[in-house]
């Protein structure tokens, strides 16, 4: 049954945040805990969406902006292990509480910041006057750093990356191609994370999962390569907007 599920979500997944750029482990992940051990669902999910964008640099490559890449994408990944590193030695203070599903879930400051930045961020792509602001490549810089530390912070960069490049006005197949070549770097080093934290425990009955799994995010990501045409950056402007949102809210009623 776990077989199935898994592929399903993970094929549809793959389609969606083909366009937007991130939300694949977003959404996987929570599915993945459902039948599995955290560590276990966390490696898992890592190493999908680690083979995926492998998979998906063959296909979008090409068409990186390695100015964008150098000035926005290296501040990023080292701005990330900041915030990695900062979220151990800030005290997680309580912002509020609430009761969600019978159990009372804590929401942090940094938690509820991020979703306020994150809300903004969307609004600027929905509100028809709100569109005419644009970012240069100026504070390409300053907008690496500061969505790598919050992301690092928060483990949600892919949104915060998305939200920061969507407003570059690239041109739709250059945007796909950075997001995917920036989540490729911090991969590599997040899943030689994971293969350190399992080592150890035997991973071998999870194989044929796995194996399905990364097939169905392949044949995803192929899937919306081939929509991509048919696509208009004004399309993956508002899925990532509508994205962005979505992550925001569920980050700030305690669901990420």
């Amino acid at each position: 049954m776990e077989l199935l599920v898994i592929s399903l979500v993970t094929f549809f997944a793959a389609i969606l945040t083909f366009f937007s750029g991130f939300g694949l482990a977003t959404i996987l992940t929570p599915v993945m805990l459902l039948f599995f051990p955290p560590e276990i669902a966390i490696f898992l999910t890592g190493i999908i969406h680690f083979l995926n964008n492998i998979y998906k640099l063959t296909i979008v490559g090409k068409k990186i902006n390695i100015s964008v890449m150098i000035k926005f994408g290296v501040p990023a990944i080292l701005a990330s292990y900041i915030g990695s590193s900062t979220l151990f030695l800030i005290s997680e203070s309580t912002f509020f509480t609430h009761n969600l599903f019978t159990h009372t879930t804590e929401i942090s400051y940094v938690d509820f910041t991020i979703s306020i930045i994150l809300i903004l961020f969307a609004l600027i792509d929905l509100i028809p006057f709100l569109q005419k602001i644009k970012f240069n490549n100026s504070i390409l810089p300053l907008g690496g750093f500061l969505s790598g530390f919050f992301g690092g912070l928060t483990g949600n960069q892919g949104a915060l990356r998305s939200a920061f490049l969507i407003k570059l006005n690239l041109d739709k197949t250059v945007f796909i191609a950075t997001t995917v070549v920036i989540s490729f770097f911090v991969d590599l080093t997040r899943v030689s994370v994971y293969l350190f934290k399992v080592n150890g425990l035997d991973i071998s009955n999870y194989f044929i999962v796995g194996l399905f799994a990364v097939a169905s995010a392949i044949l995803g990501s192929l899937i919306g390569n081939k929509l991509l045409k048919k696509v208009t950056l004004g399309f993956i402007r508002n899925l990532v907007a509508m994205m962005i949102l979505i992550i925001a809210n569920l980050l700030m009623i305690g669901l990420l």
